[in-house]
């Protein structure tokens, strides 16, 4: 029985945009983007099966072994450090991960600072190398709204145009680190798959640059 290489993709528009790669490289699967409630797909003649999953998702996939490879913004591999390799960056889905509030905010470096994020792992380490003491408030969503209402000071947050901040009177006061997506592979699967992932590395490379 042919043993599929099995690629975990992000659900949505990344995933979208990785999977295009995928296809341009010589992995595509048509089937993938057909509406259907089908979990898996597979394109034999590549030796490739595919399955959706949620973002923040992929890694934990990969990195237990229930996928080969898989596709991860560079902030969920911040924030969680998955225990993968970190193959390849593919040029998509390119934003800034941010410090971002009020245009006005400045910091006196006086008491606690409260920072509202769905990165607490990632903001911790930032705050904790300038030895900043923070006050963490963990959020899922509309994090904008925390410095706006009074909720936080700052935000730390993932900043693709800054229009949404600027169209709530914030912007960004510092750049922790840019983002973009990520190709990751298991490190066990790697050692005997080493050939097939570093192929599909290749192809998406040159599919990117192209």
């Amino acid at each position: 029985m042919k043993r599929f290489m099995n690629v975990a993709l992000p659900k949505g528009r990344l995933g979208e945009k990785a999977y295009a790669l995928f296809a341009r490289a010589g992995y595509g699967c048509p089937e993938l983007l057909a509406e259907n409630r089908r979990l898996t797909f597979e394109n034999e003649a590549a030796g490739v099966r595919y399955f959706w999953v949620k973002p923040s998702d992929v890694a934990i996939y990969v990195e237990r072994g229930a996928a080969d490879a898989g596709v991860a913004g560079r902030d969920i591999l911040l924030e969680h450090a998955p225990d993968v390799y970190e193959l390849s960056d593919l040029g998509i889905g390119r934003c800034r991960m941010c410090v971002a509030g009020p245009s006005s905010f400045l910091d006196p470096h006086a008491g606690i600072l409260r920072v509202a994020t769905k990165f607490p792992n990632v903001a911790r380490r930032h705050y904790a190398a300038q030895s900043r003491e923070i006050d963490m408030i963990r959020l899922n969503g509309s994090i904008e709204l925390a410095p706006i209402l009074g909720l936080s000071d700052v935000i730390v947050d993932i900043v693709e145009t800054g229009k949404t901040l600027a169209e709530n009177g914030l912007c960004v006061l510092e750049e922790i680190e840019p983002v973009s997506a990520r190709l990751i592979a298991n490190k066990a699967h790697y050692q005997f798959m080493g050939e097939a992932i570093g192929a599909l590395r290749r192809g998406l490379e040159e599919a990117a640059k192209a």
